[in-house]
């Protein structure tokens, strides 16, 4: 019997287009666990070793933006895929604001949906075999492993989103960065409204770099950015 690819939670109260879904994913390797509410998704959440969500924006006992927070309170690493009707810039916003990594718009083709989950999981499958990754960053240290970043004998804990971006800065400093080529490595497109999330955490990260005066994550307008920053890895 061939290993299933991974264990895919997939909640959507259109039992019809739920049932269409899951027998496609299970045909491609998948084992999928259909929900058909928000509650019962996070049920299974906590009950399983989930490798990916797929995750309906409206559903009755809590809608998709709940379980996505839900879900990441407990793991930063899960993908979460939002299967949506809805194309609005602010419902679209508040999914990445509630931790989705990517959203695909209602109607859409079982084999878009398929290349999707594959470039995620792949993503989720190197950052668990990037071990003990850390840098120096000016003041700074950084360690991608642990989600932390030390300044002085302060420690925050940042998102793992946030430690995927701080990463490819980290790789690529002090040279110029174009906003599609960060897109692309850390969300997995260029896409507009991945965009308008990157810059809320350009924004949580400058927060950090305030306390050494010679790290700056500079703006280049109309091209990208700059990670001008003394540093070296471990």
């Amino acid at each position: 019997m061939q290993t299933p690819k991974a264990k895919v939670l997939l909640a959507e109260d259109d039992l019809t287009l739920g049932y269409v879904i899951k027998d496609n994913l299970t045909d491609a390797g998948y084992d999928v666990i259909l929900c058909p509410d928000g509650q019962s998704a996070i049920d299974k959440f906590d009950k399983n070793e989930i490798n990916i969500c797929l995750l309906d924006i409206m559903m009755p006992n809590k809608n998709g933006y709940d379980v996505a927070k839900k879900i990441r309170q407990q793991s930063d690493m899960v993908p979460i895929l939002f299967l949506t009707a809805k194309s609005l810039e602010e419902d679209k916003l508040k999914g990445f604001e509630t931790g989705a990594d990517d959203y695909i718009t209602k109607p859409f083709s079982m084999q878009e949906l398929l290349m999707r989950m594959e470039v995620f999981l792949r993503r989720s499958k190197k950052m668990h075999s990037d071990n003990t990754v850390s840098f120096n960053i000016g003041k700074l240290k950084f360690s991608y492993t642990d989600l932390k970043l030390m300044i002085g004998k302060e420690m925050f804990s940042i998102t793992q989103k946030e430690a995927d971006l701080l990463k490819f800065l980290c790789l690529h400093s002090n040279r110029v960065l174009r906003r599609e080529e960060v897109l692309l490595n850390v969300w997995g497109k260029d896409d507009y409204f991945l965009g308008r999330s990157m810059d809320v955490f350009i924004t949580k990260l400058r927060k950090y770099f305030k306390a050494d005066p010679d790290i700056n994550l500079e703006t280049i307008h109309g091209v990208g950015f700059r990670f001008n920053v003394p540093m070296s890895e471990q």
